[in-house]
């Protein structure tokens, strides 16, 4: 099995690539396929994050460029600066990552939270695009989508 174990900066020849969702970008101890069908793990450093276009080698020098896989998302887009910081702060009450783009925010899919956007004014669109939220608040990890455990805090009203 190869093993992917290295995260570099730049490579003089890539081999291959691997397509991975976000809920398996976050992982740093994974069995992956390639994009070419042959196995191959992960065993990065703990809380190590990949993105769209990170280059992993092996210990053999085997490099692999990764590519963001295409996700159900929820996106709002619009040119009310307001309007969109009110969808943020909703949002993120919720613990729900996000990617924040100049006047659009998109989401992994979820009918509840696009009501409630809907509510504020916001028209929601559906799609499948590659989804490369913002680093959370908690230690840099896009482990957003799971509650902290824990972590709680007062909401005053």
């Amino acid at each position: 099995m190869i093993k992917l174990t290295n995260k570099i900066e730049q490579a003089e020849q890539i081999e291959a690539t691997l397509t991975l969702p976000l809920q398996s970008r976050i992982k740093s101890r994974l069995r992956v396929t390639l994009d070419d069908g042959r196995d191959a793990g992960l065993l990065l450093p703990r809380g190590t994050t990949l993105k769209e276009g990170d280059l992993l080698s092996t210990d053999s020098g085997l490099v692999i460029r990764i590519k963001a896989a295409d996700e159900t998302l929820s996106i709002v887009e619009t040119d009310d600066p307001h309007l969109l910081s009110r969808a943020c702060y909703h949002l993120g009450n919720r613990h729900v990552s996000i990617q924040i783009e100049a006047g659009r925010i998109s989401y992994p899919h979820d009918h509840v939270l696009d009501e409630m956007l809907a509510g504020l004014g916001l028209q929601v669109t559906v799609a499948e695009a590659p989804f490369e939220p913002e680093p959370g608040a908690y230690g840099g990890s896009a482990d957003q989508g799971r509650q902290h455990q824990g972590h709680s805090h007062a909401h005053h009203h």
